[in-house]
């Protein structure tokens, strides 16, 4: 990893310290949010993060290093960008090479705050298996990385534009712990419901933190689902949300758009399809869920877990 894994400073010292570290994606500035709206929810997010109590790591590859935590600079730079790469699992070697600009997506943010021994992440909704997956076999990398990579995501459910069901079955067949924050149904991303029982409930940061820390102590490895149903003032109610879904995934095929274009796609077409509301509440979900990491990396940075 040497030339390979940069940490800013900031954050070294609060790993080395022991102190709680919150990762966060980069993809939602890059590809899920218009600027200047984009690099403002950046800062906010660091903002919520260091509000309680954590220190925020945002995650980006730039200048052929990977970069676990981003300068003021560095942030504005990556907001600013035409072209950026939308990194996964299989992407990372190639940008990395090539030293080009990229933004991790949950599978390469889970990466890459694994290798800096960041335990929780904050990001607004998992990728997981589309509504057409029986015939496009296109099924988010954010689900292996799940089974296989030992970080909490912190998340309001996976993607409203996901079939969910299936999305949820695949979690379990994986092993993957998925914990309903204070809710028994999984969130459905702009809505606080979904008619999906979650497996699991618990009610407090130091109990999600108890169960990350059996879960690693027993060697199983792997990450963890931590679903945080958006602020009820902020929420989109589902039937609502699900037929302008249903629309953009429409115009989606007649455009023959496919693979990581997708989400982008959907994300800016919902925006349009709701005047902005899609928007305003991913925004205040991205910000929930980044209250609540801090939440739990504090926890589990003082061993709260292990009583």
């Amino acid at each position: 990893m040497r030339g390979l894994l940069q940490i800013l400073p900031e954050v070294g010292e609060a790993l080395a310290e022991g102190r709680p570290v919150v990762a966060l994606e980069s993809t939602i500035i890059t590809h899920g949010m218009p600027p200047p709206r984009n690099l403002e929810t950046a800062r906010a997010v660091e903002a919520a993060v260091r509000a309680g109590g954590a220190v925020p790591a945002t995650i980006a590859l730039l200048d052929g290093t990977i970069r676990v935590g981003l300068s003021a600079d560095d942030l504005a730079r990556l907001a600013a960008e035409k072209s950026v790469a939308k990194v996964s699992r299989a992407d990372l070697p190639a940008v990395l090479a090539r030293g080009g600009v990229g933004s991790t997506t949950v599978a390469a943010t889970m990466i890459c705050a694994d290798l800096a021994g960041i335990r929780v992440f904050a990001t607004g909704g998992i990728g997981g298996v589309h509504r057409d997956a029986a015939e496009s076999f296109d099924v988010s990398a954010d689900l292996q990385e799940l089974a296989r990579t030992p970080v909490a995501v912190v998340c309001a459910g996976a993607k409203a534009i996901l079939d969910l069901p299936k999305t949820l079955e695949v979690l379990e067949t994986l092993g993957v712990p998925v914990i309903g924050y204070g809710c028994d149904e999984l969130p459905a991303f702009y809505s606080r419901t979904s008619g999906l029982a979650v497996p699991l409930r618990r009610e407090t940061a130091a109990q999600v933190a108890a169960v990350m820390t059996c879960k690693w102590a027993l060697g199983l490895g792997g990450g963890l689902v931590i679903a945080n149903p958006i602020p009820p003032q902020a929420e989109i109610p589902a039937a609502e949300i699900a037929a302008h879904i249903e629309t953009a995934l429409a115009e989606a095929a007649a455009g023959g758009i496919q693979g990581k274009a997708v989400t982008p796609f959907l994300l800016a077409r919902l925006e349009a399809l709701t005047a902005g509301a899609s928007l305003e509440a991913n925004i205040a979900l991205v910000l929930n869920n980044a209250r609540l990491a801090a939440q739990i990396a504090v926890a589990f940075a003082a061993g709260e877990g292990a009583g």
